[in-house]
């Protein structure tokens, strides 16, 4: 059985990049996409995290009981997050739980840069919640719309990059981490802008499961 990366938002394009960035970043493992049809669209801020909830959890269960190697939450808000990890009976990691995990085992001072300044608040309580707060120096809002990530990449790309220069003018940080699975449409286009480390969640978390998947 593959490692099951399961988008707890209904956008089946954001499944298929993340399921592509992960296949590009760790091709000695075998993954599936699996998409929350009845998530909303986008999960911007702790209402849709909540709407997102419940039909993502009967996801991870699906995904346990047909014998998955590991399961990814591709929300960088790892929604549902500890209620999936027990719930299942193989690992079971967050993209944003990966990232930041990685920029502290690497002793990296970081800041994120996600979408809306409404996702800011869980991601902040996330990273002190994991213990990592005393590496991080911001949590900065593009103000770019998820789904915008994919219809206007174009424009994302400017505007993320341009915050990511902000970060790393001012913020004494040796990496960054893009806050949304959807920013794997920018990543190339900021990591060409920057000289400092830009951490994408998607690639990191498809990598930590080389290590972390059951292999009984």
């Amino acid at each position: 059985m593959a490692v099951i990366i399961i988008n707890p938002n209904s956008t089946r394009s954001m499944t298929d990049a993340m399921l592509a960035q992960a296949r590009r970043s760790a091709p000695k493992l075998a993954f599936e996409g699996w998409t929350s049809h009845d998530g909303p669209p986008a999960i911007q801020g702790v209402t849709d995290g909540e709407a997102a909830r419940a039909p993502l959890l009967k996801l991870v269960q699906q995904a346990s009981s047909q014998g998955a190697n590991g399961i990814i939450i591709g929300c960088f808000d790892d929604t549902a997050l500890e209620v999936a990890a027990g719930l299942a009976d193989c690992p079971v990691i967050g993209i944003g739980q990966a990232s930041y995990h990685y920029a502290a085992l690497r002793n990296w001072r970081f800041s994120v840069i996600t979408t809306l300044s409404v996702s800011k608040p869980i991601i902040q309580s996330n990273i002190e919640r994991y213990g990592f707060d005393h590496v991080l120096s911001k949590v900065r809002a593009s103000e770019i719309p998820v789904l915008e990530l994919e219809t206007n990449t174009k424009r994302a790309c400017k505007v993320v990059a341009q915050e990511a220069l902000l970060a790393e003018q001012e913020d004494d940080i040796s990496a960054i981490i893009l806050g949304c699975a959807g920013m794997v449409e920018v990543a190339d286009t900021v990591r060409s802008k920057l000289s400092t480390t830009v951490i994408d969640p998607v690639e990191c978390a498809a990598r930590c499961m080389l290590w972390m998947r059951r292999i009984d």
